[in-house]
């Protein structure tokens, strides 16, 4: 079973209707004990940071969270769901993110041709392997829809960047740990082949 955390953040019935479409049993579930014990954790997300982050906490979300990080649960962050998993964003001055991973979160700069929100199809670079990407080939196009964007402090941890007018850090990885800035959900069938790969990752126990 996958949870899906419901902090009601937007995006979150598109994401629970692909992984049924994939046949996964899913939850949409903020209840402490049954995320923890899915057999994998989605943190998906459309909306803010710092409003995210006080629902996070309004609804007791931050320690589930960082456990299941701690356990190297298979877990996946999607889009604002990435966002939160750093340390900061410029969307939110004075916030902190829950800091899991290191890095922040910044504005997309203004460029005459570039419009912001970024919101369309781009495709993926591949600067190391990454598991969510099996069967995935460089080069795929995937859908955004952000004005912010990552800038991890750890190269190590990205697996895919794309550019619009700076490069995006659009996936990483630790350990079990998994995020995306683009939507899987919404990605077509190279979207479905990414969680098909984390559902596979969140099966093996």
């Amino acid at each position: 079973m996958i949870a899906i955390i419901d902090y009601d953040a937007g995006n979150i019935k598109s994401v629970e209707k692909a992984l049924l479409f994939l046949g996964q049993k899913v939850a949409v579930t903020r209840d402490p004990e049954e995320i923890l014990g899915a057999d994998g954790v989605i943190l998906p997300g459309v909306g803010a940071f710092g409003d995210a982050m006080e629902k996070l906490k309004m609804y007791g979300l931050v320690p589930v969270i960082r456990r299941c990080v701690r356990e190297d649960k298979p877990f996946l962050g999607i889009c604002l769901g990435l966002q939160l998993l750093f340390e900061s964003s410029e969307e939110s001055p004075g916030v902190e993110g829950l800091g899991v991973l290191k890095g922040k979160v910044l504005r997309i700069p203004e460029k005459q041709d570039l419009k912001i929100p970024h919101i369309g199809w781009n495709d993926l670079k591949f600067p190391r392997p990454g598991r969510l990407f099996q069967g995935v080939p460089e080069g795929s196009y995937v859908y955004f829809v952000h004005s912010y964007y990552l800038q991890a402090a750890e190269e190590s941890v990205v697996t895919a960047t794309t550019d619009y007018g700076v490069r995006v850090h659009a996936s990483v990885e630790r350990g079990r740990l998994f995020a995306c800035q683009f939507h899987p959900e919404k990605s077509s069938d190279v979207g479905l082949r990414i969680l098909k790969n984390f559902i596979t990752i969140a099966g093996e126990g």
